[in-house]
């Protein structure tokens, strides 16, 4: 499976949710053979584009390959030749257009690349049905070809937060790369406006991706007077993250953009409730508790009073705090683990032994 390096300094839900279908498939079943194609994906240079051009090429005829939708759907060059020898399949995390940041004719490229990648493999697999159902409307694929493997989530032990400590402070948690689709410059100036309430952020995720966005939130932190209340955790992985979200009492997103929303699945996990911007998958992976209850509060995206409004309520009301952390507890046990995404990912793999080659 062709994909992104695995950085400690930039972790991403994609490279999780890569290692963890790859450690799963062969209990499956399945053979797995992982090559990782060191790149600046989804534009690589000349080394990058060899090595996965490589790959391919040595190949035999008819063998399955699963590509991360990063290293695929930006050179379809090398990908649609190959479509119709191998049994192609791209695993898409995040339509390469939906990046913020990109100038509008280089969105506009990536986006038309990868319309032709997909179009030509065998089968699409999105993390999430909202996800499925974009990429068939906006590259007009067939239904029939996009497949749904939702990211699987852990069981972990329950936040134990602030709330237990006399007078503590409810602590808030951001869990994304520090870039501007994230929307966290949206989320310091929120907090700003509920500054006469008591709460302490942190903000945990990779700080190299965007560093003038890193420099510009840095410089929007010390504006709204935050500087001892929001803190800019940078990346954070195993012991670290969890200890991160053991003690939170809410997690805060305020994505401009996500397919799915591994963050927020991961915070219910452990029973924090979850407030969010209604984009995407997320109203998804938030979903509902067994008895219909919602672990958290969505709000529109890119709506700073709205957002700080949903923050205001939550902080100053004890009842909605109880309510979603309750939610939260009830919606934890029915998440579903990564065994479900490895058995919906094979399920879309093994139809491609029926039908390995595109005929249209």
């Amino acid at each position: 499976m062709p994909g992104r390096v695995d950085d400690p300094a930039a972790p991403s839900g994609g490279n999780t949710y890569d290692r963890r279908v790859c450690r799963k498939l062969p209990r499956l079943g399945w053979q797995v053979h992982e090559h990782a194609v060191a790149g600046d994906w989804p534009r690589p240079g000349a080394a990058a584009r060899t090595e996965l051009a490589r790959i391919l090429r040595e190949s035999a005829d008819g063998t399955l390959v699963l590509l991360d939708g990063l290293v695929a759907c930006g050179v379809p060059d090398i990908i649609v030749p190959e479509a119709y020898r191998l049994r192609l399949a791209v695993l898409v995390h995040l339509p390469l257009g939906d990046e913020t940041g990109l100038d509008p004719g280089t969105a506009a490229a990536l986006d038309a690349k990868e319309r032709r990648t997909l179009r030509a493999v065998a089968a699409v697999v999105a993390t999430s049905d909202w996800a499925a159902g974009r990429l068939v409307d906006h590259h007009g694929l067939d239904p029939g070809r996009v497949h749904v493997a939702v990211p699987g989530a852990d069981i972990a032990p329950l936040s134990t937060g602030t709330e237990s400590g006399a007078g503590s402070a409810p602590h808030l948690l951001c869990v994304a790369a520090v870039i501007p689709r994230k929307g966290q410059h949206e989320l310091v100036k929120a907090l700003g406006g509920v500054a006469d309430l008591p709460w302490s952020c942190s903000l945990v995720g990779g700080l190299r991706q965007a560093p003038g966005y890193v420099a510009r939130l840095r410089e929007l932190i010390e504006e709204n007077g935050l500087g001892e209340r929001v803190h800019l955790a940078g990346p954070r992985t195993g012991p670290e993250l969890n200890s991160s979200y053991a003690a939170a009492d809410l997690l805060v997103l305020a994505s401009h953009a996500e397919t799915y929303g591994m963050a927020v699945t991961e915070a219910l996990a452990r029973g924090v409730p979850v407030l969010a911007t209604a984009v995407g998958g997320l109203p998804e992976a938030l979903g509902h508790a067994p008895d219909g209850s919602v672990p958290g509060v969505l709000v529109p995206p890119e709506d700073m009073a709205a957002l700080a409004a949903a923050l205001r309520h939550w902080l100053r009301e004890p009842g909605e705090r109880h309510r979603s952390k309750a939610a939260a507890r009830r919606r934890r046990i029915a998440l579903a683990g990564w065994e479900t995404t490895s058995r919906s990912l094979a399920k879309a793999l093994e139809q491609l032994h029926q039908d390995p080659r595109r005929t249209t």
